[in-house]
């Protein structure tokens, strides 16, 4: 398990913050499935939808994320 935080730039406070399994990210380039101990990576997100185990899909118009030492931080717009 790893932690992940989705941080919208229009609102104070965390869209969502816990820990997770997997989390499939809408890339600029194709999807991203990101696991325990991924490698270190930075990457544009394009809208879509970002979806975090079997919890309720988060949409988006754009984002960036980052994932480095088990945590995976991802600021979004709506």
């Amino acid at each position: 398990m790893f932690r992940i935080s989705v941080l919208d730039v229009a609102k104070t406070g965390a869209v969502f913050d816990d820990l997770a399994s997997c989390v499939v990210l809408p890339g600029e380039d194709g999807e991203i499935s990101l696991l325990d101990f991924h490698q270190t990576i930075v990457a544009c997100l394009k809208e879509g939808t970002i979806r975090i185990d079997n919890k309720k899909p988060i949409p988006i118009k754009k984002g960036i994320a980052r994932a480095e030492k088990n945590k995976i931080s991802v600021i979004i717009e709506r």
